[in-house]
């Protein structure tokens, strides 16, 4: 019984080092990838027709051509010669369709299909939306031999002016893979992101991060908009409004909840201070603690497990890979940053000299009608949408 290949993958690929003579690997099904002594590799189509073998047809060079398109390729050429039928002149009319890898939009197409296609979403959408957003349109003309760090350092720059620089740092580790990708393939000698410092680009950090208010009200699109399941969207929503932390909220049981009186009570032992933090609750908030109530899904924790168990809180990465999904225009950020934005933008609205411990920590009239001021201020930002659009 003939040995059955183990498939390649890209990294066993980029591996494979030139020996004194050629020599061949398979991916199986009669893919080959031969390996020159001049470090070429060329992909091949192994096949029996008649009962007799017959020589390999080529099917491209493995720098113009990804793994799951040689593989497609080969997958064709089966079909051809199970009908009985030679794929040698397909073969070559496939290979004088094909186009130079000259400019870097046509490396950033191989890189995308050889790279990016096994990734996670998230890492696709990021990546893909980078490369169509702000490199491809400013540079993706270029010869790739042509692009500068000059040009990488533009690009990250007219990022910046948008007050994005997370996003431009993102943009040039981009860039910076893309390149790496395209010296393996024997596309490019350099790479001009490497020499464009990551500290020249972004200083700010996470925890000084201040979502503006088109940023929280696109955030909130995005939340109802997804398909994200009902109580994530609530608990998203009620971060912005409560401006609690994440664990916080995500561990809240019912007891704290006073949804008569409008205040939330989170006790000393889970704020870590000497006394309890009452939190007063906007019309809005109320009324999504009363349709989480009604829920019925514990009636210990406001949100329990996911998996079945109500005597457990949900986990807690549960609200961050839910923030992951979402197709956001906005710089990325993080869940403590909604509660920073909370207390600058409410700060801006009352122009007060409230502290920060004094908006949090009190309940009276004044901290109350803050909350509802910047409740609505957010549901203006949401636009017509109100809290129960979106599914699930």
């Amino acid at each position: 019984m003939p040995k059955v290949a183990t498939p390649l993958s890209e990294s066993q690929i980029r591996a494979l080092q030139p020996r004194a003579t050629r020599y061949s690997v398979a991916d199986g099904k009669g893919l080959i990838l031969e390996v020159m002594p001049t470090g070429k590799k060329v992909w091949r189509f192994r096949y029996t027709l008649d009962g007799a073998r017959q020589p390999m047809v080529t099917i491209g060079d493995y720098q113009l051509m990804s793994l799951r398109v040689a593989r497609a390729r080969a997958q064709k050429y089966a079909e051809i010669v199970a009908n009985g039928l030679s794929p040698v002149s397909t073969a070559r009319q496939d290979r004088g369709a094909e186009k130079r890898v000259d400019v870097l939009r046509d490396g950033a197409e191989l890189y995308v299909a050889s790279e990016i296609a096994r990734k996670s979403d998230e890492y696709r959408r990021t990546t893909q939306r980078a490369l169509d957003k702000d490199i491809l349109p400013a540079i993706g003309h270029k010869q790739i031999a042509q692009v500068t760090s000059e040009d990488i350092q533009s690009i990250c720059d007219t990022i910046k002016s948008r007050g994005a620089p997370q996003m431009a740092l993102h943009a040039r580790n981009v860039a910076k893979r893309l390149f790496a990708f395209l010296i393996a393939r024997q596309l490019a000698t350099i790479n001009p992101a490497e020499s464009v410092a990551a500290r020249s680009i972004a200083t700010q950090h996470g925890r000084t991060r201040i979502l503006t208010a088109a940023e929280i009200g696109a955030l909130l699109r995005a939340i109802y908009t997804s398909r994200i399941k009902r109580p994530l969207k609530l608990a998203l929503h009620l971060l912005v409004l409560t401006m609690a932390s994440k664990s916080e909220l995500t561990e809240a049981t019912w007891r704290e909840f006073d949804l008569d009186g409008g205040v939330w009570t989170i006790p000393a032992s889970r704020v870590g201070s000497a006394r309890a933090r009452r939190i007063p609750l906007s019309q809005q908030a109320l009324a999504m603690l009363r349709e989480l109530r009604d829920m019925k899904h514990s009636r210990t924790y406001v949100f329990p497990s996911t998996r079945g168990d109500d005597d457990r809180p949900i986990a807690k990465g549960t609200l961050n890979q839910a923030v992951k999904t979402l197709s956001l225009e906005t710089d990325r950020f993080v869940l403590s940053d909604l509660s920073r934005a909370g207390l600058h933008h409410q700060r801006g609205l009352l122009r007060s000299t409230m502290g920060e411990q004094a908006v949090v920590n009190s309940d009276g009239a004044a901290v109350s009608h803050a909350m509802q001021s910047w409740a609505d201020f957010v549901e203006r930002q949401f636009g017509t949408e109100s809290h129960e659009t979106g599914r699930g």
